[in-house]
């Protein structure tokens, strides 16, 4: 079974970075897209940031400028770096990829993390 498996959350300051890092295992056929939600309470799951197939990479624009969004080629990682961090920012961050296996006859899917909670203080 195809699974999302991240890290790198946790507490911090406001002004302070953190790293998270999101690994899909299982049986992969292709991953097309990679990226990254968050969800604060009260709120909807929003858009962070995406790396797409094509190697290009979008961003929420509360976020440019200050987080930015990796995959290394021929891996099944992403990686969001979070730099200059605000109390806004405080949510639970999810990794989703479309995923295509050949149990679901290469049939691409929306896979998620469990998320981590990123919490920002003032």
């Amino acid at each position: 079974q195809v699974q999302l498996m991240e890290s790198g959350g946790g507490a911090v300051q406001a002004g302070g970075s953190l790293r998270l890092s999101c690994a899909a295992s299982g049986s992969i056929f292709r991953i097309s897209d990679m990226g990254w939600y968050r969800q604060a309470p009260g709120k909807q799951r929003e858009l962070v940031a995406t790396f797409t197939s094509n190697g290009g990479t979008t961003y929420a624009d509360p976020v440019k400028g200050r987080f930015t969004i990796s995959r290394e080629n021929g891996k099944n990682t992403v990686t969001l770096q979070m730099n200059s961090l605000k109390p806004e920012d405080t949510a639970v961050y999810y990794c989703n990829a479309r995923i295509s296996t050949l149990s679901q006859a290469l049939r691409v899917q929306d896979y998620w993390s469990q998320g981590t909670q990123v919490t920002v203080s003032s």
